[in-house]
């Protein structure tokens, strides 16, 4: 048995692959059982904390599971949110192979899924990416998404303008990367915008959209929880990660409780994308959303990756 750190888990997870790994994932026969969602009370903090469970595996190949703690009040201790352990097992024979450090593998896989989904419904022509959010996610996207498309110019919000500037010296190399005081400056310039944060009030407006533009919205996994206003909602083509983004996320579970729109309106998933049952984009001037809440597959595919690349 491997304990597979951090260091390791980022180096073995170069999105190229990573994304490519993803998409045959969806694409193949993994069985995933609907993940356990435990919300706990954190009295010392005044809010609920979360525990995730999600198992997944592929018959006499690997089975793994994810434990996952989600902690929203971290950030006043400088501590991610997020904080899990991958166990990956060998599916016939039922040993433990691997203990993988989870937060970094949770990070890679969730960013890689917004790049899958952007291949098939963002622009082919995308050069430039609004950043919302500076937690340990925000760096992950900008990079994930500029394995899928020529990103040039990236512009980052936060609340915490210092974290934002943070993440400006660690990409500036690469990218034409600003921090911005207000997310109205620019969010109506950009071909991509990415929301990563655990905000309960929406932070995207549809006012601010403009014909073309992809919207990846990742955090508020609460059904409490939203990014995105009706207006954005109603005037956007919808896709999801699967189904589980329809009662978990606030984003989509919200808007369907108050008839805002109907699971018609919801286009695809990435099953439905990868194995080419729905094309995506559908014209240069739509506007695409892309929801995701993360799911067993993803984790037990990056595992899988991680894996190979270390042994």
């Amino acid at each position: 048995m491997k304990f597979i750190d951090k260091d390791q888990v980022a180096k073995a997870l170069d999105y190229p692959s990573l994304v490519e790994a993803l998409r045959n994932a969806f694409i193949s026969d993994i069985k995933v059982p609907p993940r356990h969602h435990h919300d706990f009370k954190n009295p010392k903090e005044g809010m609920d904390s979360t525990l995730l469970l999600m198992p997944a595996w592929e018959e006499s190949e690997a089975v793994g599971v994810k434990i996952v703690t989600v902690s929203p009040n971290n950030a006043k201790y400088d501590l991610p949110g997020i904080h899990g352990l991958y166990v990956l097992m060998d599916a016939q024979k039922g040993n433990i192979e691997a203990l993988i450090e989870g937060k970094t593998l949770t990070a890679k896989r969730t960013a890689a899924a917004s790049a899958l989904a952007s291949s098939y419904l963002s622009r082919k022509d995308s050069t430039s990416m609004l950043m919302i959010g500076t937690g340990a996610l925000s760096s992950e996207l900008i990079r994930a998404h500029a394995s899928v498309r020529d990103i040039k110019d990236v512009f980052i919000w936060g609340r915490d303008k210092s974290k934002a500037l943070k993440i400006v010296d660690e990409l500036k190399d690469d990218f034409n990367i600003k921090a911005i005081d207000n997310i109205e400056d620019e969010i109506s310039n950009v071909d991509i915008i990415s929301c990563a944060t655990l905000s309960i009030e929406p932070l995207v407006f549809g006012k601010f959209l403009r014909h073309g533009q992809h919207v990846d919205l990742v955090g508020a996994y609460k059904p409490n929880m939203r990014e995105a206003d009706d207006e954005l909602i109603q005037t956007v083509d919808i896709y999801i990660d699967t189904n589980m983004a329809k009662k978990e996320t606030g984003d989509i579970k919200i808007p369907l409780e108050s008839n805002t729109i109907s699971e018609d309106d919801i286009k695809a998933d990435l099953f439905q994308l990868t194995r080419k049952e729905n094309r995506g984009r559908i014209s240069d001037s739509s506007i695409t959303l892309f929801k995701s809440v993360g799911h067993g597959l993803e984790d037990l595919a990056a595992a899988k990756l991680v894996k190979e690349k270390i042994s």
